[in-house]
């Protein structure tokens, strides 16, 4: 693995690991509406940093190991480092925007950063599969459904809204970056539109 990958999963660890026996510290940093409208907008990377438990943080830390290598071979390190923040912040942002109003609203997770990468890998690497036979599209497209369900259920803390965020921000910086893959992989490219799609559709119709 590359070190810079190995220090974010490290981080990442370390953070969440503070939180899981410090609630002033977890409260602190986390992602919550009224605190960030009021002034505090460094919750919106530090609440990328926290997570809910031990399999909150394994599963996002698991994922950007398998994910995260795509990316960093395809491009460079650096632009891996560019597209996690990116889409950490677009998560957040995207958080934001549906809860603006929501002042009681708190969530916690890497997700955002994470989705963000699985997008560029699986634009970067169509023929990539997911525990050796699920086509990394369908992933993609499968777990963002998953998300706008999420959304709508609100079931749990998990910042669902980030998941979709961090998607749209590696999706966009991705293709961005590599233009040529809407006509080198334009299957690929519609499939993780989707999702997108629909959570607009849902939202311009009030159904979220």
């Amino acid at each position: 693995m590359n070190y810079i990958l190995i220090a974010i999963i490290i981080v990442n660890a370390l953070i969440s690991y503070k939180a899981f026996n410090d609630t002033f510290f977890f409260r602190k940093y986390e992602f919550h509406i009224g605190s960030i409208r009021a002034g505090e907008q460094i919750r919106m990377l530090t609440s990328g940093f926290l997570h809910v438990d031990t399999s909150h943080l394994f599963f996002n830390m698991f994922t950007l190991y398998l994910f995260a290598p795509y990316v960093i071979d395809n491009l460079n390190v650096l632009f891996f480092v560019y597209i996690y923040f990116a889409s950490l912040i677009a998560g957040n942002l995207l958080t934001l925007y549906f809860h603006k109003d929501d002042y009681n609203y708190r969530a916690v997770g890497a997700s955002g950063a994470v989705m963000g990468i699985i997008y560029s890998a699986i634009l970067l690497e169509p023929n990539l599969y997911m525990y050796g036979f699920i086509p990394g599209y369908i992933f993609g497209f499968a777990y963002l459904l998953f998300s706008i369900y999420g959304m709508k259920a609100k079931k749990d803390n998990i910042g669902h809204v980030a998941h979709f965020g961090g998607a749209i921000g590696g999706y966009v910086i991705t293709l961005a970056r590599d233009p040529e893959l809407f006509q080198s992989e334009t299957i690929t490219v519609v499939a993780l539109l989707v999702p997108i799609v629909a959570l607009f559709f849902l939202l311009k119709f009030n159904k979220l």
